[in-house]
């Protein structure tokens, strides 16, 4: 998932016009810019353009802020808006979860490993069983409990350690919160949540054993930016594994804990390489 460590990345999108492609490429050239990696995408029903390069500048000395005001003009001409990201960036990013540990802890690996290029600020949690996982990993860990009567109150203290970190990303690790609306609008765009895959789309309590006993063949996860539509945001990734009866409750359970993990991971990791495009509520990822 990690990327080359000396490519900057511009991405942008803007009204379908001739000349999208050209006016990135052109310019990349014109600054002596190699470009490693190039994806774009016409949507001829939304009559809207996206564009995602990976390039290494070839000259020693490379301005970014000089870059971006050379550039402006150019994308003004297309009322296209762009995002310039530097080399090796690491996002700062806060993590909420409860009780469950697996998206945690497979985030923690990654994290540790370098293979999510994450500045973890802090972990939040509305309950306080995974303070050691957090503490073994030396990262601030807030246990603020939530009630009905308390919701209010414990959301600005979320939003408040969001705030004084700098956290550019929140990752709902299975945390197992209906966020307000207004927190939702708030993180709008910035905040990936991850939850089960199962069709036909069991809720309630134990959705893996509502599938067991409806003999599911298949199951699943998604990742999504949050919204007001519970699970329902606009999709980043999803993941699927082929079932059968052979696989009991647990055995589903299991299954389903491995690929919400996986899911999850990807889905920070094309969000963290500015791969994913919002517009109208829809996403455009390029994967790679």
């Amino acid at each position: 998932m990690s990327r080359m460590t000396d490519t900057w990345i511009l991405a942008a999108q803007c009204p379908s016009i001739l000349g999208t492609v050209d006016v990135v490429t052109r310019f990349l050239k014109e600054q002596h810019c190699y470009i490693t990696e190039l994806s774009s995408f016409d949507d001829r029903l939304g009559e809207r353009f996206f564009i995602r390069a990976e390039f290494r500048p070839e000259r020693e000395a490379f301005d970014e802020q000089a870059f971006q005001n050379d550039f402006q003009p150019r994308a003004d001409e297309f009322d296209m808006t762009f995002e310039l990201t530097a080399p090796a960036k690491r996002t700062g990013a806060v993590i909420l979860v409860s009780k469950a540990d697996h998206c945690l802890n497979d985030l923690l690996y990654r994290y540790r490993t370098g293979q999510l290029p994450l500045d973890i600020k802090a972990i939040i949690s509305n309950h306080p069983d995974l303070e050691s996982l957090a503490s073994w990993h030396d990262l601030p860990y807030h246990h603020l409990p939530i009630t009905p009567d308390t919701k209010a109150e414990q959301e600005a203290q979320v939003l408040d350690i969001i705030e004084e970190t700098g956290a550019e990303l929140v990752i709902l690790a299975r945390y197992m919160q209906v966020l307000s609306p207004r927190m939702c609008e708030l993180l709008d765009g910035r905040a990936i949540n991850i939850h089960h895959s199962l069709l036909p789309g069991f809720k309630g309590a134990k959705p893996y054993h509502q599938a067991y006993e409806k003999g599911v063949k298949l199951v699943g996860a998604t990742a999504h930016y949050i919204n007001n539509d519970l699970d329902e945001g606009p999709i980043i990734a999803q993941g699927v594994e082929p079932v059968d009866h052979a696989h009991y409750p647990e055995d589903l359970v299991a299954k389903g804990r491995d690929i919400e993990c996986l899911t999850l991971a990807r889905a920070i990791g094309y969000h963290l390489e500015r791969r994913v495009f919002l517009h109208n509520g829809r996403t455009v990822v390029f994967g790679n």
